[in-house]
């Protein structure tokens, strides 16, 4: 019979903490955990096949499952000494959800069931505390009704605020036993006006929270924080039943969370916040404003909170103890939930800790200097996308500012935007109409995350820098300014104000993230500096990799950031975007309205020193890298004005006939231009295009190596080519003409021996990808385009496709954009096709990628795997590119058997 179901407690577990596919990361640990001999609460792990069964079953379950599920029940109340649903002395126990990887508040929990109106007695009679008991039940009446049967807890949360408003008290623990009775009765109301029944049998109420929990796995929140986290479906999620431990019992009970290094900056401090009487969601809620845990913890506003280590100093030392265990142990910053339970520490919850990137850099070297980890290890510890967040503006210091009010820095960084009250306005605010938007919330809650996912930045009046709203900003490198108590929130009247200022929707402010400040209007930026952690870790990676990184860079400033983040050449220069620049696009259509090869060579001539002054920039700033520069791709039309307006305009200003402009226009005019007149098309027809930038590049190169004794090495791309013969076509002049410079500057006494050039082509259509054996005959390198080969491979236009392609991933058609990340199985297939049949031919032939795609990270692996020479993606990408490659790298060496040759030994030499 297969096994279900794990059970843990009392230092004994069935499962192991290796095993987070079968029993979810929370899982897991907790039966980690408890073989460690923690002070774990006994439970049970029902298994993520579980889950798998119950969306393949219409929401059933096996049937050896309710036996297991009672077998692991019995060993919990053996081990408590309570029974589960006994009047006298009743078992309580937690719901929780636990997927493979950590989704904080995605999912859901039940907290206190087993309690109804008989067992609620014996749990008075046990503790001698009636309030307490009451506390309880009410708390699982809110739970239980908006998890399991549909009604909003707000309901209950506003005749809570009711009773303390009529009670005349502002805080949930000066209610009495008497009043939280009569709550109880009060919330019961609710759930029949809603048109439900509260159930009464605890095994009811049980299978009632296990199918939520197991239901959760597709609730809207969760399905998006999957996809901005590239969480696959299919995990699933393990469901985990636990003995309830009180922190509501009274004054010598508390709960927490607790960090074991500081998940903003990093810092090795013990970090965390924690509430007397209280159960766990309270922490994270924002309902009270949490009690610093030691004094590294304080942060502006709780100056005269006491902090953990002074109220409960027996159960703090203990919580040191396990802390510096856990994190020996896991060899990771550990984000962990505890309890205590008059005076004694138990242990709920321990996983990696959600971390910036700043604190993910500076953990992960750390590490390596204190001998936990190797530095392979701290390489893989970095998500690459993390970095984007240590690479773009943050607020300039020297700008003036108006500081409105002050919260807790819960997430570093620096956002401006438009305020927002609701996670469905910032979502229709950024995506239809393209605006910044900050959201700001009473507290966030998991309903929230597409909004936050849209936002730049988070406020929120409540919660503490371990709320919901800190720890899913800081999962996702947004700024977020939480614990605002001097914000009053409407959101009724869509503002809020500050004393007597008031802040509608649509105004502007501006939040630091690493100060708390919230500050009026928009704050200019300035670019970050990286720090000294980034900069050893790259020293790291470079050394780990073995493929490339070079940039796609089209003016000499793109160029010049790239170099500082590393990269090692160009491997796009697109030649067009020079074209449009003020000085020249009027050249540039004088050629497009010569009827003649003459008349556009003449209007060639006024381009060439403009185009060669670029590529000198471009060259000097690349101090004799390679440089890969394609030649001119889009169709002549883009040049030209479309409406009749524009065309009179350019008429007048460069004195030609409107007529003959309309006509010219109109013959241009395709009608799928995609496929039309572009790329080594155009060098076909108008040879004098090509020749002319070719000469610009070899003259910009000949000039420097005079001048400025440069080594360039320019790689000249051509185009679109689906077919040999256009590339022999194409080609052959192209060499000529470089010939030709070459000739002309080695008469001059030029040493032309310090340049090279290479010829080659980009493969962007499935037949060039078909029939690289024959076309690598012509070219001595490939890159391939991917934007375009995407588009041809799957018929799909990417200026258009947006419109249907969430169509295609919500039916689940597709698992992820494929012009975002490129598609492995089709694409990668023709790419895999291509260098095999290409270096069959060439056994040299040096191989690339230009599209967007060599910025993605698991398309970087997928070029290694392939045995690509280099990535090329764009400027802020590189670092992204960089620690990709060199995980990839790090894993093909775990997996290559013994002699097994890597595939990019060769590579990197070439790519240099």
């Amino acid at each position: 019979m297969s096994k279900f179901v794990y059970s843990f407690g009392g230092g004994v577990a069935d499962g192991q903490e290796t095993q987070r596919d079968l029993l979810g990361g929370k899982g897991a640990n907790l039966h980690g955990m408890t073989k460690l001999g923690l002070p774990v609460p006994p439970g049970f792990t029902i298994s993520t096949d579980i889950c798998t069964h119950f969306y393949a079953n219409r929401n059933t379950y096996p049937k050896a499952l309710d036996a297991q599920v009672r077998k692991a029940l019995a060993r919990v109340e053996q081990q408590m000494g309570r029974k589960f649903g006994n009047r006298k002395n009743p078992l309580l126990v937690s719901v929780r959800s636990g997927a493979r990887a950590s989704m904080p508040g995605m999912m859901d929990t039940i907290l206190n069931l087993g309690l109804n109106d008989e067992t609620i007695q014996g749990l008075i009679d046990g503790s001698k505390d009636a309030r307490f008991a009451y506390d309880s039940y009410r708390r699982f009446i809110t739970m239980y009704s908006d998890v399991v049967l549909g009604i909003h807890a707000n309901h209950f949360e506003a005749a809570l605020e009711d009773l303390k408003h009529v009670a005349g008290v502002h805080n949930d623990t000066e209610l009495t036993a008497e009043q939280l009775e009569g709550l109880v009765k009060t919330f019961k109301q609710i759930v029949r006006a809603n048109g439900k029944q509260f159930p009464e049998d605890p095994w009811e109420q049980l299978w009632g929270a296990v199918g939520a929990v197991f239901g959760s796995w597709m609730s809207p929140r969760a399905i998006t924080y999957r996809k901005l986290n590239a969480i696959p479906e299919s995990w699933g999620t393990a469901v985990n039943v636990q003995s309830m431990v009180f922190g509501n019992m009274g004054d010598d009970c508390a709960t927490g969370v607790a960090f074991t290094r500081d998940p903003s900056t990093g810092e090795n401090k013990f970090f965390g916040e924690f509430l007397i009487n209280a159960q766990g969601e309270d922490v994270v809620a924002g309902i009270r404003t949490p009690q610093p845990i030691n004094e590294a913890s304080r942060h502006p506003g709780a100056e005269e909170l006491p902090t953990l280590e002074h109220v409960m100093p027996k159960a703090y030392k203990q919580l040191v103890a396990v802390y510096r265990r856990l994190e020996k142990h896991y060899r990771d910053m550990q984000d962990i939930e505890f309890t205590i339970e008059r005076g004694k520490l138990y242990m709920l919850q321990t996983r990696n800790g959600k971390r910036t990137a700043t604190a993910a850099l500076r953990i992960a070297v750390d590490m390596v200097r204190e001998k936990l980890i190797t530095k392979d290890e701290a390489i893989l510890r970095i998500n690459p996308e993390q970095l984007d967040q240590l690479l773009h503006p943050t607020l300039d210091p020297s700008a003036q500012k108006t500081v409105i009010a002050k919260g807790l820095p819960a997430s570093p960084g620096a956002a401006t935007g438009q305020i927002v009250f609701d996670p469905d306005t910032a979502e229709k605010w950024a995506n239809e109409f393209k605006r910044k938007v900050i959201l700001v919330r009473l507290e966030t809650s998991p309903e929230d995350i597409g909004g936050m996912a849209v936002a730049q930045g988070i406020l929120t009046a409540r919660g503490g820098m371990t709320s919901h709203a800190a720890v899913v900003a800081r999962g996702m490198g947004k700024c977020c300014v939480s614990g605002c108590a001097a914000i009053k929130v409407s959101y009724e009247r869509r503002e809020f104000h500050i004393g007597n200022r008031i802040f509608k929707e649509g105004d502007f402010i501006t939040l630091d993230g690493s100060s708390g400040e919230v500050i009026e209007g928009q704050i200019p930026t300035i670019t970050p500096t990286v720090n000294k952690d980034f900069r050893e870790l790259m020293k790291w990676v470079d050394l780990a990799r073995t493929i490339g990184v070079r940039t796609n860079a089209d003016t000499p400033l793109d160029a010049k950031t790239a170099r500082g983040f590393g990269a090692e050449g160009i491997g796009l220069c697109r030649t067009e975007h020079m074209f449009f620049e003020a000085d020249r696009i009027d050249a540039v259509r004088e050629m497009i309205l010569a009827d003649t090869a003459d008349g556009r060579s003449r209007a060639l001539a006024k381009i060439l020193p403009m185009q060669k002054g670029d590529f000198k920039g471009i060259f000097r700033e690349m101090k004799g890298l390679p440089v890969t520069i394609r030649l001119l791709d889009p169709p002549l039309h883009e040049f030209i004005p479309h409406s009749d307006a524009e065309l009179h305009s350019l008429a007048k200003k460069i004195d030609v006939p409107f007529e003959r402009l309309k006509r010219k226009a109109e013959s241009l005019h395709e009608m799928n231009p995609m496929l039309g007149h572009r790329g080594c098309r155009l060098g076909v027809s108008y040879p004098e295009i090509y020749r002319t930038q070719v000469r610009a590049i070899m003259e910009a190169a000949c000039e420097l190596a005079r001048d400025e004794k440069f080594k360039i090495v320019p790689e000249i791309m051509i185009p679109l080519v689906g077919d040999w013969r256009e590339l022999k076509f194409v080609g052959d002049y192209c060499i000529e003409e470089a010939d030709a410079v070459l000739a002309r500057f080695k008469k001059e006494g030029v040493n032309v021996k310090s340049i090279s050039y290479l010829i080659g082509t980009m493969i962007e259509l499935p037949r060039a990808a078909l029939t690289s054996n024959e076309i690598a005959r012509y070219a001595q390198f490939f890159s391939f385009g991917t934007n375009d080969l995407t588009q041809t491979a799957y018929g799909l236009s990417r200026d258009d496709s947006g419109m249907f392609l969430k169509d295609y991933m919500d039916a689940k058609i597709y698992e992820r954009d494929p012009f975002a990340s490129l598609d492995q199985t089709g694409v990668g297939r023709l790419m895999q096709i291509s260098i095999q049949d290409g270096r069959a031919t060439r056994p040299d032939l040096k191989v690339g990628i230009c599209g967007e795609h060599g910025g993605d990270p698991s398309s970087v692996e997928f070029c290694y795997r392939a045995g690509l020479d280099y990535v090329s993606c764009s400027p802020y990408r590189v670092p992204i590119a960089r620690l990709a490659a060199a995980q990839a790298a790090i894993r093909g060496r775990k997996e290559k058997s013994p002699g097994k040759k890597s595939p990019a030994k060769k590579t990197k030499r070439a790519s240099r």
